[in-house]
């Protein structure tokens, strides 16, 4: 009798500590971390299609994305996006001649130096202004609560210049780490 007894104290103990561990585990994933996988070619070649990450969810529920982040987004589309943001609220974004134009200062893009060198006719981002995407901007300045994103592969991408700016409400997390392919673990900028 007193076997069994253990035995069922063994079993409960077993079960508890499986029962605390997948509640920790589901904790981690809704609220922290969480893996994705890049779908297409829009990131590249920063990002490759197939390349799995994780999403921190807490950076921006105690912080504002910043300039060139790359986050993850709820789209219209009902799927999730990989873009990397460009414009902040109060930004005025213009692309002219392949060189971005923020509040009317020439940035650098060092992630897409690779990419253009390869270019032999024709720009990576087509000349734009924030007004050609929208319209109702007053000022023509992105406003408060969203935010101006685009894929590094400026020819193949549906980014902010398709569908709009972002809500920063639907932004997922932001992502750095790709953990596999193993052979292709890093951070990316």
């Amino acid at each position: 009798m007193e076997k069994q007894v253990k035995e069922k104290n063994e079993l409960w103990e077993w079960t508890k500590a499986l029962l605390i561990a997948f509640a920790i585990a589901a904790i981690i994933r809704y609220f922290l971390f969480t893996p994705i996988a890049v779908d297409g070619e829009s990131m590249m070649p920063t990002l490759e299609d197939g390349d799995r990450m994780i999403v921190n969810k807490i950076g921006y529920k105690i912080g504002e994305p910043k300039r060139f982040d790359i986050v993850v987004f709820h789209a219209p589309e009902k799927k999730n996006y990989i873009k990397r943001v460009i414009g902040l609220p109060g930004d005025t974004l213009e692309y002219k001649n392949d060189q971005l134009y923020i509040n009317g200062e020439p940035i650098d893009e060092p992630y897409l130096d690779a990419y253009k060198s390869e270019i032999t006719e024709g720009t990576l981002t087509e000349d734009f202004k924030l007004n050609d995407i929208d319209v109702n901007l007053k000022d023509d300045v992105i406003p408060e609560g969203y935010v101006f994103v685009m894929g590094d592969n400026r020819r193949y991408s549906k980014d902010s210049r398709h569908i709009g700016l972002v809500d920063q409400k639907e932004i997922i997390g932001n992502t750095s780490l790709i953990f596999w392919p193993f052979s292709d673990i890093k951070i990316v900028k």
